[in-house]
C-alpha cells in the first residue's frame, strides 16, 4: 500500500482512525458534504482529487463518506485504501440510465450484481468470476428505498468505462460490438447502466469486504426510443436516503450479532 510522508493513504489523504467502518460511496465529490449532514457531528477528513471525506456518526458508530469519481479505476482506488484504513462495510450511491422498460426516470434501482463491461475488474478476478453485491447490504438497501417510499428495482446492472461508448454507440468504430452487446443486456433484463458497481463487487469480494449499490434512474433511453413517458429525474436524494437507512440497518444487525 502506497502512503504519503505523513502516513496518510497516498490518494484518498486519509489514516487508520480517520474514517469509519460503514462508509457511503458516491462518485461526485460535490455530494459529499450534503451526505454528511445525515451524519452527527461531521467533520471533513480529506479533500484530495476526486476523493472528499467526512467522517461523523450514525446510531453511535463512526460512518464516512468517501467519493470516488467516475468509473471503475477511481473507485477501486478509494476501495482499497478506506479499507486499509478499517472500513469493511461500503454502500455506492449516485445515479444510473434505465435500460429495462419497467425502469423509470425517479425510480431506485439496487444492484444484486454487474455486467462486467469495463476494465478495472480484468485486472483483478478472470471474466469468468461474477461481480455480485453482498446479500446483507442488497437486502438493506431495497428495504430502506421501500420504507422511503421509493420504487425499488433490484437486479443485474450493466458497467462500462465509455459513457459516450453508451450514449451513441454507433459513431464508435466498434459500433459492432457495442451494439450487439446492448442488444444482449437488454434480452437478459439488465435493469440500469453505471460505470462503478463492477468494480466496487469484484474489489469487494477480493478483498472479502461487503459492498452493494443503490442508484437513482436519470432517464430510460430505451423508453425514449420507443416512445414512452420517459421522466427526468436528477435530485440524488432518495438514493442517499436508502444509503444511509441502509447503515443503520447494518450497523444495529452489527451489533445484534456481536
Amino acid at each position: 500500500m502506497v502512503y504519503s510522508n505523513d502516513g496518510k493513504l497516498y490518494h484518498i489523504q486519509a489514516a487508520p482512525g480517520e474514517v469509519g467502518k460503514y462508509v457511503i460511496l458516491p462518485g461526485d465529490p460535490g455530494r459529499c458534504a450534503s451526505i454528511a449532514k445525515y451524519f452527527d457531528d461531521p467533520v471533513l477528513v480529506a479533500s484530495s482529487r476526486e476523493y472528499v471525506t467526512y467522517t461523523g456518526y450514525l446510531d453511535g458508530e463512526k460512518v464516512s463518506v468517501t467519493s470516488t469519481g467516475i468509473g471503475g479505476p477511481s473507485a477501486s482506488i478509494a476501495m482499497e485504501e478506506l479499507v486499509q484504513c478499517g472500513a469493511h462495510t461500503f454502500v455506492r450511491v449516485g445515479t444510473c440510465g434505465g435500460m429495462d422498460l419497467s425502469v423509470k426516470g425517479g425510480d431506485i434501482v439496487v444492484a444484486t450484481g454487474a455486467i462486467r463491461m469495463e476494465g478495472t475488474s480484468k485486472e483483478y478476478a478472470p471474466i469468468e468470476f461474477p461481480a455480485v453485491a453482498d446479500l446483507d447490504v442488497v437486502n438493506a438497501l431495497r428495504d430502506s428505498a421501500k420504507e422511503a417510499g421509493a420504487i425499488c428495482h433490484t437486479g443485474i446492472v450493466e458497467c462500462k468505462d465509455s459513457f459516450y461508448g453508451q450514449h451513441s454507440p454507433e459513431t464508435k468504430p466498434v459500433s459492432y460490438e457495442l451494439l450487439n452487446k446492448w442488444e444482449a443486456w437488454l434480452r437478459l433484463g439488465t435493469l440500469a447502466s453505471e460505470m462503478e458497481s463492477a468494480a466496487l463487487f469484484t474489489v469487494a469480494s477480493y478483498l472479502r469486504v461487503r459492498c452493494g449499490s443503490a442508484f437513482l434512474v436519470v432517464a430510460n433511453q430505451e423508453r425514449a426510443k420507443k416512445g414512452l413517458d420517459n421522466p427526468q429525474a436528477h435530485d440524488t436524494d432518495m438514493a442517499v436516503r436508502a444509503g444511509i437507512g441502509a447503515l443503520r440497518r447494518l450497523i444495529a444487525a452489527d451489533k445484534e450479532n456481536q
